[in-house]
């Protein structure tokens, strides 16, 4: 029963049908509207996973290719990977901690004035992991560890989207969504700070170019373009035998050119998914709201901000991307070198460059995207001896999610003013 529920709770697709399913009845709607409701959710979710999919497998040759082209070593930040690494060590705790941290929100959000319900799966699960590393390597175990993470964690769930709401505010127009990602302090906090430099008259969706360069205008054009630039730029200081591996004997400059453009595809299929997804659950949640937890918000996983503004995404990548890379080339002076982790970067990065732009404009987006990138990255090097995941046998891995990383801090912080 509980691996099925771990099951059920690991996989938001199915967290969000059921909460669509719930919704449409709480609505009473019509039989024909619930499934075809609780179907679409189900299917605009899949269509969004499926192009973070598809990101995800073009941006892990190009981590190769760059990490290969500079000779740098050192650690991914990467918690999937990290926490799905222990679990024949901490399967228990992560499971248990996991299940009850999603009571807890749901119980503060019915009492408490922070009305928000955090749906994004993987995230609870990374989370839920996080919390049972540090705690085991503070020595606390068992049912201790489970009851202290659960309850960490649930607040946790509630408290930073409400964090984040206002600058949510500023991207969507309205307070339909909240943020259900463990960057969303960091996403908003670039944001903010995009902000304080930015001009908001000027929006990256806006920007005049010639009539001969219109097309620059396509952000699908323009993201693909800049793209296979930086793919072919990347693969030319590849050693040509460690290329060959890694292309597997295709064209070097043939082989870029391909995931550069399967990253914008992927980037595409998630935008649709998008769409289709908020369109549909959005207004089942009404239902949550009205009849189960009055007031309630889906806290929802970053992609949901994409579509708000799409250059932005293009430009606060790259502005991470360059962040990134400056920490990554100073980080001799640091505890770790810390690579390019080019899937987190684009991810928070992208969405850095949106709330940059919702309240600074192009220059926003620019500058939220650096400061995501930069201190991202600098964040984990130096938060990075507080857990030794070595412990474990896991090499070359590390945190990925700075909200996480700044609760792990506290947890140290508060274990070693007590002794643990």
């Amino acid at each position: 029963m509980l691996n099925f529920i771990t099951a059920i709770l690991s996989n938001p697709a199915f967290i969000l049908g059921i909460i669509a399913a719930v919704g449409l009845i709480a609505l009473r709607k019509s039989t024909s509207d619930i499934i075809k409701g609780t179907l679409k959710t189900l299917f605009g979710f899949l269509i969004l996973q499926a192009g973070s999919g598809i990101i995800v497998n073009a941006l892990v040759p190009f981590s190769t290719m760059f990490t290969s082209a500079f000779g740098l070593h050192g650690i991914v930040a990467e918690d999937n990977s990290l926490v799905a690494a222990v679990q024949v060590v901490l399967g228990k705790e992560t499971a248990l901690i996991m299940v009850f941290s999603f009571l807890i929100n749901l119980v503060l959000a019915r009492f408490t004035p922070w009305k928000y319900i955090f749906l994004t799966g993987h995230m609870m699960f990374s989370f839920a992991g996080t919390m049972a590393i540090t705690l085991d390597q503070m020595g606390v175990t068992g049912v201790k560890a489970i009851v202290i993470g659960s309850v960490v964690q649930g607040i946790s769930m509630v408290l930073f989207p409400a964090i984040s709401q206002r600058f949510v505010r500023k991207v969507t127009g309205n307070d339909s969504v909240a943020f259900g990602f463990w960057g969303s302090s960091w996403i908003s906090l670039s944001g903010w700070v995009g902000g304080l430099l930015g001009d908001k008259t000027k929006s990256s969706e806006d920007m005049k170019v010639p009539k001969s360069l219109d097309f620059l205008k396509d952000m699908s054009v323009l993201m693909g373009i800049v793209m296979v630039l930086v793919y072919v730029v990347t693969a030319l200081f590849v050693d040509p035998a460690k290329m060959a591996d890694i292309t597997q004997g295709q064209n070097t400059f043939l082989f870029a050119i391909i995931n550069a453009l399967t990253f914008v595809a992927g980037v595409l299929v998630l935008l649709q998914g998008v769409r289709m997804f908020l369109g549909e659950i959005i207004p089942a949640f009404k239902g949550v709201g009205e009849k189960i937890v009055p007031g309630a918000k889906p806290a929802l996983d970053v992609p949901i901000f994409y579509s708000f503004a799409p250059v932005a995404v293009t430009i606060g990548f790259l502005a991470a991307m360059v962040g990134g890379l400056l920490v990554t080339f100073i980080s001799k002076w640091l505890p770790v070198v810390v690579l390019p982790s080019v899937i987190g970067l684009f991810f928070m990065g992208g969405a850095a460059g949106v709330f940059g732009n919702a309240v600074g404009g192009r220059r926003g987006a620019v500058v939220g995207g650096f400061f995501l990138g930069f201190t991202f990255s600098l964040l984990i090097a130096l938060a990075y001896p507080l857990i030794d995941v070595g412990k474990y046998g896991v090499q070359g891995l590390w945190f990925a999610s700075p909200d996480a990383v700044i609760v792990v801090i506290l947890m140290r912080l508060i274990g070693m003013l007590f002794g643990v």
